[in-house]
């Protein structure tokens, strides 16, 4: 009994997923990832996904307890998403760890 065409000898390969540094803040209601993708803003369930190929530039500030972080679109459109550290340390820690990742990002693609 024959069910169709014997199994390929080896599966089809998936390319692996991009690697690289990520970051990561959130608060209640609002994310900021950055990894090899991109950088992407959660806001209250609305979601801003920015591919490194249409980014323009990432800069990112604080404001009080609040990490600031802006995307400029390769089109010139700014956005730009606010997450709450709540205390000051954990905003110093994000931006000690949120400065070497958009360096590895924005420094290695061609421009």
């Amino acid at each position: 009994m024959s069910f169709g065409p014997p199994p390929p000898a080896y599966p089809p390969q998936q390319p692996p997923p991009p690697q690289g540094p990520e970051f990561l803040a959130t608060d209640k209601g609002r994310a900021v990832v950055v990894d090899a993708v991109g950088v992407c803003f959660e806001n209250f369930g609305q979601t801003a996904e920015f591919g490194w190929h249409e980014v323009g530039n990432v800069h990112f500030t604080g404001q009080g307890t609040c990490l600031r972080v802006g995307v400029t679109h390769a089109s010139g459109a700014f956005v730009e998403c606010m997450v709450d550290a709540k205390r000051p340390e954990q905003l110093q820690q994000w931006f000690a760890e949120l400065a070497p990742v958009l360096g590895f990002y924005l420094n290695g693609r061609s421009q």
